[in-house]
């Protein structure tokens, strides 16, 4: 009984080793993955989150040998998503796809059922967009300089039409109002669409519209493109200058996409999403298609990732602020 005992003891012994070593190969950056990852995009399949995810996706089961299949999961500007994701396995297997109204959402609702700082891994940025401000093509200005002159001219008159509440175009809009001078009204459409038809239709004045869904509309004389943002042109849209080059400095209403793990996914693991990341928005294939679509590709690491999206978070506060707007909760 007593050698009974013992080797029981020793094979308890053994199973326990046996479990602490499986469950250390779980979060070995060697044994992952070791299934499909799941990437969850907080936007519907329009635009250009989900081609850009999908390219990305392709990349990576090349490279890592899983395949990487795409969930869109839309609505509450992100916080469906995101929720979905925390809901998840923290071991890589499942990643988000965000842009930077994630930093927003403290700001713009009451309560959010999770802590954008702490309950989440910043793996890696994937591109950087900059948004156009567009207006209807027989608008008595011929450049930026002159649509300020006439902005000021005429307070009240001139109307920004944008697709979104307390959003990325809407923020654009106030930022140029207050680097300019400028009272242009704010009018509000539900998405960008109705909003660009509206100012292609000259109901509205102009609207900030990212490159991807106008580049065509202003080579087709649709819209008239006044200034990007962003410190250099875009080879897609040469001819538009940037709001530096068009003399108003300080229009900085770009933003980024990027990819969120659950919180507890080993570092190891995070870090390993990071470097093959980055090795795939290095590929010329990759950044000829971004370019494509008006989108540059950038690779953030995870440590770089986190602090942009705190202090975006307080950039969008100061705005807000200073702006006085008033936010719909």
């Amino acid at each position: 009984m007593k050698n009974l005992s013992i080797a029981r003891r020793i094979f308890l012994v053994g199973a326990a080793i046996a479990l602490a070593g499986a469950a250390a190969a779980q979060g070995s950056p060697q044994a992952f993955p070791s299934k499909p990852i799941r990437l969850i995009v907080a936007f519907p399949p329009g635009g250009s989150t989900t081609p850009v995810a999908r390219l990305v996706g392709q990349k990576l089961t090349e490279r890592m040998g899983q395949p990487v299949v795409i969930d869109n999961r839309p609505g509450a500007n992100g916080v469906i998503a995101s929720e979905e994701l925390l809901r998840s396995a923290p071991d890589g297997h499942t990643l988000l796809m965000v842009v930077n109204t994630h930093s927003l959402n403290p700001l713009t609702m009451a309560t959010l059922p999770y802590d954008n700082n702490k309950d989440f891994a910043a793996v890696s940025t994937l591109y950087r967009f900059e948004l156009v401000l567009v207006g209807y093509p027989k608008l008595p200005a011929a450049n930026l300089a002159e649509f300020v002159s006439l902005a000021k001219a005429q307070p009240d008159k001139f109307t920004f039409a944008v697709g979104d509440s307390v959003g990325q175009t809407h923020l654009a809009s106030e930022t140029f109002n207050t680097m300019a001078g400028t009272k242009i009204q704010i009018v509000p459409f539900i998405g960008s669409g109705p909003a660009l038809t509206s100012t292609m239709g000259g109901h509205v004045d102009v609207a900030f519209a990212s490159p991807a869904a106008v580049i065509s509309l202003i080579k087709g004389d649709k819209l008239k493109a006044f200034a990007i943002s962003g410190n250099s042109r875009l080879p897609a849209l040469a001819e538009v200058p940037t709001f530096n080059e068009a003399g108003l400095p300080g229009v900085d209403v770009g933003g980024w996409a990027g990819l969120l793990a659950p919180a507890a996914t080993p570092k190891p693991i995070v870090n390993k999403l990071a470097t093959e990341i980055a090795a795939v928005m290095a590929l010329p294939d990759v950044k000829e298609a971004l370019a494509a679509m008006g989108l540059q590709a950038l690779a953030i690491p995870s440590e770089q990732f986190a602090q942009l999206i705190r202090s975006e978070t307080a950039k969008f506060d100061k705005l807000i602020k200073t702006a006085n707007i008033k936010l719909v909760k």
